[in-house]
C-alpha cells in the first residue's frame, strides 16, 4: 500500500517538474533543464558524489538518440543510474528506494524570485489620487486607468467649435 502511494507521489513530482517554466508542457515529458532542476531542488546532487555533470551525463544516457526529452519510464531509469552514485554504502535496491524518497512529493522551488515592495517613494509615486494636471485625467476615482480615453483627446465630430454654448440649437432656430 505504501509503495503505490510513493510511486504516485514520485510520478506527481515528475509531472510538476516537467511543466515547470513551460506554458505548453503537458507533464508527460521532461527536458534536461527541468531534470537538472529536479536533481538540484530534491538534493540528489550533493556536489561531491553526484555533480551537475553527472546529472547531465545520465540524462543523455537514458534519453533517445535524437530526443531532447525523457518520459516517466526513462526518468525512473535515470534515478536508477544516479542511485548507486548518491548512496554508495547501500545496495542497488536500497539506494533506488532512498533516491525515490528524496524526489517523491517534492515540487519546484522558486529561489531568487524578487517580490515587489510598495514602500516609501514607490507607494507615493504610484498613488493615483495624488496625480495632478493631465495625468489626473488618465485614472478614475478608484485608481484604475481609463485606457485610450484617458490618454488622448477624443475628437468631437459634431460640427461645432469646442466650448460653444449653443451647440445643437441651429435646427430649433431655423424651423421658427
Amino acid at each position: 500500500m505504501a509503495v503505490s502511494a510513493e510511486v504516485a507521489s514520485l510520478e506527481e513530482s515528475f509531472r510538476k517538474f516537467a511543466i515547470y517554466g513551460d506554458t505548453k508542457a503537458t507533464g508527460q515529458e521532461m527536458n534536461g533543464k527541468n531534470w537538472a532542476k529536479l536533481c538540484k531542488d530534491c538534493k540528489v546532487t550533493d556536489g561531491k558524489s553526484v555533480t551537475s555533470t553527472d546529472v547531465d551525463i545520465v540524462f543523455s544516457k537514458v534519453k533517445g538518440k535524437t530526443a531532447r526529452v525523457i518520459n516517466y519510464e526513462e526518468f525512473k531509469k535515470a534515478l536508477e543510474e544516479l542511485a548507486p552514485k548518491r548512496f554508495k554504502d547501500k545496495s542497488k535496491e536500497e539506494a533506488y528506494e532512498a533516491i525515490c524518497q528524496l524526489v517523491a512529493g517534492k515540487e519546484p522551488v522558486n529561489v531568487g524570485v524578487t517580490k515587489a515592495k510598495n514602500v516609501g517613494a514607490v507607494e507615493r509615486l504610484t498613488d493615483t489620487s495624488k496625480y495632478t494636471g493631465s495625468h489626473k485625467e488618465r485614472f478614475d476615482e478608484s485608481g484604475k486607468g481609463k485606457g485610450k480615453s484617458g490618454r488622448e483627446n477624443i475628437v468631437d465630430n459634431s460640427g461645432y467649435v469646442s466650448a460653444y454654448k449653443n451647440a445643437g440649437t441651429y435646427d430649433a432656430k431655423v424651423k421658427k
